[in-house]
Formats: structure tokens, C-alpha cells, sequence
């Protein structure tokens, strides 16, 4: 399928979020390196993403603007872009004292195009350093924040700009917005799931061939999906699962039903014991996901023997996070499928990651299209290292344990309180602490739990969910009283970002 719509990326750990926004309004829409700008050349229309440099740095990133120019099609700037552009048509940005992040208010002064429709004193969400402080001769002011400096601008009819990111959920227009920059579009849109998939498998056909491909299946969604996928594409195919011992209570059975169930047979390998090895004595998160990661492939290449391609389900979330998008994008922590023997395996093209460009919901609605059952595509997200990023510290067999039996309760009383499909994701930790409480009138010094359960599209931006305090009350007293040492359970009310989802 042809792109329509170019999102150049500067590094912005949201920069994918305006790709999903884009396909969202029918649009098909890829990421591109600033590089790679003069080889576009039958697109619709640029975006110019957010990043966490400043344009006043020595040798920030950059573009062709005259090329750009001259492509004579639409061009929305975001944050980092809004300023570059700023300065190439002749304005003038400066660096911020301290960094404007977090919600703020949209002032409207000219409501036509790129704002038609757009509440005034709207909610957006700022993450930038560097401020506009002089605009070029022609340019006009569309909006403002609180303070009164510009935050939407347009340069002449086709090129517009904005400080703040409307690909989160947390600016409240921002859909809205972006419609409106698209309605400059001439084309129609083109974009379906549906076609996304056909294109997908016979993509997937062309590059394998006759390989042998081993894929890495845990029962989530995201390598259900990716199994279901490659199965249907008629690939040779080899699916593993291993059990880590890190899973939650009874899913390796339940993984081995489903997949039972959607005709695909699986090969188990039980390995908690060389998991656990591995992780003695290991607290540093990232060491534990770096352990964890090397250990999955032993065991892969163990039991596959000798295969030509691995196939895991990554998504863009675990590409952004870890920071291997581009050069200029900060890294948050390593996931498990993006340590260096992986990274290593992509410079061999040994690695196959189909669904690394998409989003949670989108692979949802792949796997719908792919006729998996809504009960597996709304199975809440698990990561990759399982429950030792649960597990803040040293992981034991002691420790699992505490955690499965709690999570299983947590979990279990959602879906009888009709909670769990409300959530997103809901998730238990155990502190890596002891706590004095009492128990059958004596001291007890034992575990602290904590729950937590948020709302997200994307795993990007995510809110904590306010579960009813008779639910919450219900589920505490349950782990309290049937759960051995633990004395204390917490709620975490934490927003995505600052925090991340999981607590390592």
C-alpha cells in the first residue's frame, strides 16, 4: 500500500503515536528518519514530529527545507518540529529555563482550519524546553498557552505548527486537531485494517520464503496474534513457549489450551529452574531483563537446532522504550526482545517482527480480523520478563509464589466485581520490603503487595483507574487473609508519566 502520510521522526517517545493517530483517520501512515526526507516523493502530507533536543543544540537534528518546500503539500510541525520550522522560516526560538510538561490550556485566537471546531481553553499536553520568542513576518498566531505565548502558528496556507502533542490522549482535541490538518489532504484515505493484514501476510511470504522460522509465543496477545499469523500464512513454522516459571498462577496450561484452540500446536519447554539460576543474586532491572532475554534465546536455539529466522512479537511500544527507533530517541529501559543478542540477530536479518510498527488496540483488531476470540484478545498485558519485573529486587521461588497467589486473587475478583474488562491492565507487585503488622495478636513482619490497575490506548500515556473502595476492600481482605506473609496491601495511583506501568 502506498504512504500517504510521512511522520518524519526526531525522537519524541510519542512519535509512533501520531502514526496510529493518522491510520486511525483512514490514513496509511509510516515513520521515516529526517534522513530519509528527499526520498519521499508521492506523499500526501508530512508531519514533523516532537524530540528531547533542543533546535538550538550544536548539530540538532535537521531537514531539507527547501526540498520540503518543495513538495507543495501540507506540513504540521509538533513541538520540536513547530520550532524547527520556526527558524527556517525566519523566527527566532529560545531555550527554556526549566521544561514546560504536563497539561496546560489552549487559548484560541484564529479558529479556521487547523483549530475549526476546537474548544477554546481545550486541555493539551506540553513536553518541550525551548520557546518561540520571535515569529517570521507573515506568520499568524493561532492559539496560546496560559502565559500568552504562541503555541499554534501557520506559515502560509500549507505549513502549521504546534507546541503541544496532540497524539496523547491527555490533549483532549487533539484527535480533532490532527483531523482537521488531514482535511488539507487531497487524497482519500486508504487505510483499513483489513488491507493492512493482506498486505501484512503477503509481505511476511515474500521475505521468509521457505525459511524456517521459530516464533516465540507466551499467550498473550501480541504472539497469539503473531503465531495465528504466520500459521495462516502458510510459513514453516515453529512455536515455542517456554515457562519461565515466572508466569502467573496456572498459565501454562491455560497457554497450551489456547492455543489448542485456535489449531496451532506449540512446543513447552519447562525451564523455572534455569531461569531462577539466572536470576540469583541479580537486583539492577535492567540486569534481570538482560538475563532473562539472553536465557529465552539459549533455549530457543536449544530446542529449534538449526532455524533461519526468529519471530517475536514485538511492538512499537517495546521498540520506543528501549530506544532502538533511531539514534535520537531517548531509552527508558531494555524490553526483554531488545537486548543485544537480539539487536545483534537484526544486523544478521535474522529476526521477524511484524507487528514492531504497531499498537496494542491495533494488534487487537488484527487478531479479530485473524478470528481470534475476544476472551484471548482481551487477556490483559503480561511483559516479556514476566513476573521479575513484579518483583522489584532479588527474584526467589518464594517470592513468585507470594506474587502468583495474590495476582490470582487480584484478577480473579476484578472479573466477579464485572471489572476486568473495564482495565486495561491490572497488575501486582511486591515490594522489595517487610512490613510490621499483627496477625492473631502477635507481630507479623512480612510482604507488602501493591495493586494497580490503569486505562491506556497504547501503553504510551496511561491513568490509574478508580476501582470502588468495596471492591478494593473486598480484594485486600482476600490476600490478607489467604495469602501466607504478606501483612499490607497497597494502590498505586500513579499516572503514566511520570510513572511507567509496570514497576521495573
Amino acid at each position: 500500500m502506498k504512504t500517504q502520510v510521512a511522520v518524519i521522526d526526531f525522537g519524541s517517545q510519542y512519535t509512533q503515536l501520531i502514526v496510529r493517530r493518522i491510520r486511525e483517520q483512514g490514513y496509511l501512515a509510516r515513520l521515516f528518519q529526517p534522513s530519509e526526507l528527499n526520498v519521499l516523493k508521492e506523499i500526501n502530507a508530512i508531519i514533523l514530529s516532537g524530540g528531547p533536543r533542543s533546535v538550538k543544540e550544536k548539530n540538532a537534528p535537521d531537514i531539507d527545507f527547501e526540498y520540503l518546500k518543495d513538495l507543495n503539500i501540507p506540513v504540521l510541525g509538533v513541538c520540536y518540529g513547530m520550532q524547527l520550522l520556526n527558524i527556517k522560516w525566519g523566527g527566532q526560538v529560545t531555550p527554556g529555563i526549566v521544561r514546560e510538561y504536563g497539561p496546560a490550556t489552549l487559548s484560541i485566537s484564529d479558529p479556521q482550519t487547523l483549530l475549526k471546531d476546537v474548544s477554546n481553553h481545550s486541555q493539551i499536553w506540553m513536553s518541550h524546553s525551548d520557546t518561540v520568542s520571535q515569529l517570521p513576518e507573515g506568520c499568524r498566531v493561532l492559539g496560546e498557552n496560559a502565559a500568552g505565548i504562541p503555541v499554534a502558528l501557520q506559515w502560509n496556507e500549507q505549513f502549521y505548527g504546534i507546541q503541544f502533542h496532540p497524539e496523547v490522549s491527555h490533549s483532549k482535541e487533539g484527535k480533532k486537531i490532527l483531523k482537521n490538518f488531514l482535511s488539507l489532504v487531497k487524497e482519500k484515505p486508504a487505510f483499513s485494517i483489513a488491507t493492512f493484514k493482506d498486505e501484512l501476510m503477503a509481505s511476511v511470504r515474500d521475505s521468509i520464503g521457505g525459511k524456517k522460522v521459530v516464533c516465540g509465543v507466551s499467550g498473550g496477545v501480541d504472539s497469539t496474534v503473531l503465531a495465528l499469523l504466520l500459521h495462516k500464512a502458510n510459513i514453516n513454522v515453529h512455536p515455542i513457549f517456554i515457562d519461565t516459571g515466572l508466569l502467573r498462577k496456572n498459565e501454562s496450561k491455560e497457554v497450551h489450551d489456547q492455543f489448542k484452540q485456535l489449531d496451532v500446536n506449540i512446543d513447552i519447554i519447562a525451564a523455572k529452574d534455569r531461569f531462577l539460576s539466572v536470576l540469583k543474586g541479580i537486583e539492577d532491572p535492567e540486569k534481570k531483563r538482560q538475563r532473562i532475554g539472553d536465557l529465552f534465546l539459549d533455549l530457543f536455539w536449544e530446542r529449534a537446532g538449526n532455524m533461519d529466522i526468529f519471530a517475536q512479537g514485538t511492538l512499537y511500544p517495546d521498540v520506543i522504550e528501549s530506544a532502538t527507533s533511531g539514534s535520537i530517541a531517548s531509552k527508558i529501559k531494555t524490553h526483554h526482545n531488545r537486548v543485544q543478542r537480539i539487536l545483534d540477530l537484526h544486523k544478521e536479518g535474522k529476526v521477524l517482527e511484524p507487528l514492531s510498527t504497531l499498537f496494542k488496540d491495533e494488534v487487537r483488531a488484527l487478531g479479530k480480523e485473524l478470528g481470534i476470540p475476544k476472551d484471548m484478545l482481551y487477556r490483559h498485558p503480561f511483559p516479556g520478563p514476566g513476573l521479575a519485573v513484579r518483583i522489584p529486587g532479588e527474584v526467589t521461588e518464594e517470592k513468585i509464589s507470594i506474587l502468583q497467589e495474590a495476582d490470582a486473587i487480584y484478577i480473579h475478583e476484578l472479573k466477579q466485581a464485572g471489572w476486568y474488562e473495564k482495565i486495561w491492565q491490572a497488575c501486582t507487585t511486591l515490594l522489595p520490603c517487610k512490613t510490621v503488622g499483627v496477625k492473631g495478636d502477635e507481630r507479623a513482619y512480612e510482604h507488602a503487595i501493591v495493586l494497580r490497575a490503569v486505562i491506556s490506548e497504547d501503553a504510551m500515556t496511561a491513568d490509574w483507574v478508580e476501582i470502588p473502595y468495596e471492591v478494593l476492600r473486598n480484594i485486600s481482605n482476600k490476600i490478607l487473609n489467604e495469602v501466607s506473609h504478606v501483612n499490607r496491601v497497597l494502590y498505586d495511583i500513579s499516572t503514566k508519566p511520570p510513572a511507567s506501568i509496570e514497576w521495573e
